[in-house]
């Protein structure tokens, strides 16, 4: 009697090869692979190898494609822990744009600070100094609460509150201090000029 020898099947590739690499690409355009040159760069490197791996596991006998997938696996795994890395990351960097702070300096002193940037050219430097002049200047009437680390959100809103007509204009001011001072936007003279008319105008109102 011949011996029965019993044929098992090839495991299956699940998934196939090109669904694998699509995964593979899609999890990649997550934005949070992009905060990172460096890795984005080992990442790239890593799905070519990923997508060499499974062509030639896809012809492979079935003890390579198991040990392949295994590596697939061991991948994806790894790339969860990077992803999860790197959303930690973006959130201990993201910046606390802070318009009050720890620094003891008077309405009159930043705004004289504004002034000097303006003349000098600096239109950055004067958008910033004139927000936080008029911010402490607030603080200095009673209108704003002293709060260290009190962002430009915060303190355009509460001002907006207090000051209902030129809401609009407080927040436009408060965007173009995050703009610029946290975004490496641009400032131009007349809009160095516009933050420190509307500190005027906020005094001016009772």
């Amino acid at each position: 009697m011949r011996p029965v020898v019993l044929l098992l099947p090839d495991p299956p590739l699940d998934p196939s090869g090109s669904e694998a690499r699509g995964k593979l690409r899609r999890e990649l355009l997550r934005p949070e692979y992009h905060d990172q040159n460096l890795l984005q760069r080992f990442l790239d490197w890593m799905i070519r190898k990923v997508s060499s791996g499974i062509d030639q596991a896809s012809q492979a006998p079935p003890l390579s494609t198991f040990m392949a997938m295994l590596v697939f696996v061991a991948l994806v795994l790894g790339l969860a822990w990077l992803a999860s890395r790197a959303r930690r990351t973006a959130r201990d960097r993201d910046p606390k744009p802070a318009v009050l702070t720890d620094e003891v300096i008077s309405a009159d002193e930043l705004r004289a600070r504004a002034e000097a940037a303006l003349e000098a050219g600096r239109f950055e430097e004067a958008v910033v100094d004139g927000f936080r002049a008029l911010a402490v200047r607030q603080v200095e009437r009673g209108r704003l609460a002293d709060t260290p680390g009190a962002t430009a959100h915060e303190v355009a809103d509460t001002l907006a509150t207090e000051y209902a007509a030129m809401g609009d204009r407080v927040r436009a001011s408060a965007l173009l201090f995050d703009g610029v001072l946290y975004g490496d936007r641009p400032a131009s003279r007349e809009q160095a000029q516009t933050v420190l008319t509307l500190d005027d105008d906020l005094v001016v109102r009772r």
